[in-house]
């Protein structure tokens, strides 16, 4: 399930990503705020994941 939920922080920071910098190019900033907040959720996912892993070894 792990290696799930670390596929799935990927997806999510990759699509923040893209939002943030599509609502740049194109001036609006509720779609920018949409992806930073979609990033940031997938780095927590991410961080979240990563402690996991460490308290498995």
């Amino acid at each position: 399930m792990s290696d799930k939920e670390k596929s799935r922080a990927k997806v999510e920071q990759a699509k923040g990503k893209a939002k943030e910098t599509v609502g740049r190019a194109v001036g609006n900033e509720s779609m920018t705020a949409e992806g930073r907040a979609e990033k940031a959720k997938g780095d927590a996912r991410q961080a979240k994941e990563k402690v996991k892993d460490v308290f498995k070894r």
